[in-house]
């Protein structure tokens, strides 16, 4: 029934630092910008390599997220990349903060954290090996 994740939106508290960030620093491209008045919100398209999106939307005056202790819904956003240690290299040359590299301990591939402007858990899960 399902075939694949479609987009995940996200609600960020300011609009121009998170397209920078998602745009500048993860290098997602623009899809479609949109701002609608009535709501007083952005909503903002971004594409994936594989064809799914990220909807980025701005709503004046949302609550934080719960993240820690980890609130119970979503608990993060996993990106695949080929090298993870590359990838945290270049987020970190771009001023990102990047947890240590870990192993999943079920698949042996290499795995790490990061977060975006309003301190919602990312991750780079690496790719097996000739994907």
């Amino acid at each position: 029934m399902l075939s694949r994740i479609h987009h995940a939106a996200i609600i960020c508290s300011n609009y121009d630092v998170s397209k920078r960030f998602y745009t500048e620093c993860l290098g997602l491209r623009i899809v479609a910008e949109h701002y609608r008045a009535e709501r007083q919100s952005y909503k903002l398209d971004l594409g994936l390599p594989d064809g799914g999106q990220i909807e980025l939307f701005s709503f004046p005056e949302r609550p934080p997220r719960p993240s820690y202790p980890e609130a119970r819904g979503l608990r993060h956003l996993a990106f695949e990349v080929a090298d993870v240690a590359q990838c945290k290299r270049e987020l970190e040359a771009k001023g990102v903060a990047v947890e240590d590299i870990r192993v999943d301990e079920y698949t042996g591939r290499r795995f790490v954290f990061f977060a975006d402007p309003d301190q919602l858990p990312l991750e780079l899960y690496e790719a097996p090996a000739g994907a």
